[in-house]
């Protein structure tokens, strides 16, 4: 099967930017409480419902997934990238990383109690997303949660410099209702939702945050 071009561009983008991407966010969840805070919330609700095993989708250098393990999960990282699963492989060493795609992800049915995707739905083409959500849906236990992290609007970007580097990249604001929308028809209802005005420091659009569920089956009635 021929891969597509935006898969094939944001796995080349990611190879290019990996060491200085990891570097300059290194220490980024310092500074941002929001992000803390949804990431805390969505741990203590996983661990409140007697599960741990997470999985970080497009999890980069690592620094999400350490996070994540440090909160008490017992998360691994996923990612398109050889580069980005070297570094975070390299800087954390315990955990486990590994290569993949989020439209085909080489899981069992129904093993993860979570899901977190943080800003790594933005390079994959919106018609597509329904696909990324019915793999996010196969993949989690009844009950199981899912944590998206994204760029808020209605419009494409090409980017062709970021991190110190020429690149050639497509990277997509989305608009909250949207995605709740697409999560409902993929069997994922929203739970709660974040939405916060953007850091004038480095940030231009409003970010938003949806937590959702993988609603836990009814009993048959004899």
């Amino acid at each position: 099967m021929t891969e597509p071009s935006d898969v094939h561009a944001t796995r080349a983008a990611y190879n290019t930017v990996a060491v200085d991407y990891a570097e300059l966010l290194r220490n980024e969840l310092h500074t941002k409480p929001y992000d803390r805070a949804m990431l805390g919330t969505f741990a203590e609700l996983v661990q409140s419902s007697g599960g741990e095993a997470v999985a970080d989708i497009g999890c980069g250098p690592g620094r999400i997934t350490a996070h994540l393990r440090s909160l008490g999960l017992a998360a691994f990282g996923i990612d398109l990238s050889p580069e980005m699963v070297a570094v975070a492989r390299r800087d954390h060493p315990s955990l486990q990383f590994s290569e993949g795609s989020m439209e085909a992800l080489e899981l069992a049915d129904g093993t993860l109690d979570g899901i977190v995707a943080w800003y790594s739905i933005i390079h994959t083409p919106p018609a597509r997303l329904p696909r990324v959500f019915g793999e996010f849906h196969r993949t989690l236990l009844d009950g199981g949660l899912l944590l998206l992290a994204f760029q808020a609007g209605d419009e494409p970007r090409h980017l062709g410099f970021a991190y110190g580097h020429e690149i050639d990249l497509d990277a997509y604001r989305l608009p909250p209702d949207h995605i709740s929308e697409l999560l409902l028809q993929a069997g994922l209802v929203v739970e709660a939702q974040l939405l916060r005005e953007p850091d004038d420091r480095y940030e231009k659009t409003p970010q938003a945050y949806l937590l959702a569920r993988k609603p836990a089956r009814k009993p048959a009635t004899a």
